[in-house]
């Protein structure tokens, strides 16, 4: 018995840290959000844009910024209407939006695989992000 309370302890005990991390890493992820000057939804295609780390000047940081701005601003505005996942032309209307933005707004750095490899990700994380018009993880964490 006291050794099931023990381990029971122990789990708590364990269960607290990993709070304690996972405040942490979020007030971490609140502060790079001011520090970057971007919104969370912003800076998740930022950092999907820029991950894994890649050696961009000031200047080109500026650029990514941008671009995940004026991305999401055209994504919301234009193309998230409801049921848009539904609807394999507005997928591709979706798919085309992101490609066009990527492809005029991403500094020249970028490699073609790497242009690729962000269009996809991109668009696997609008899917998966955004249900419809005014509808996504965001506005529901809001």
């Amino acid at each position: 018995m006291i050794e099931a309370y023990n381990r029971g302890t122990i789990n708590v005990e364990e269960l607290f840290r990993r709070l304690m991390e996972l405040a942490k890493s979020l007030k971490e992820e609140e502060q790079r959000t001011v520090a970057e000057n971007l919104s969370e939804e912003e800076l998740a295609v930022f950092d999907l844009l820029t991950k894994p780390e890649m050696d961009l000047t000031k200047k080109e940081r500026a650029q990514v910024k941008k671009t995940a701005r004026d991305l999401l601003d055209t994504l919301k505005r234009e193309k998230l209407i409801l049921d848009w996942r539904k609807k394999q032309q507005s997928r591709a209307a979706v798919r085309l939006a992101i490609e066009e933005a990527l492809d005029t707004l991403l500094p020249e750095r970028y490699t073609q695989d790497q242009y690729d490899q962000k269009c996809s990700a991109i668009y696997q994380h609008v899917f998966e992000s955004y249900y419809g018009e005014n509808r996504s993880i965001y506005s529901v964490a809001a």
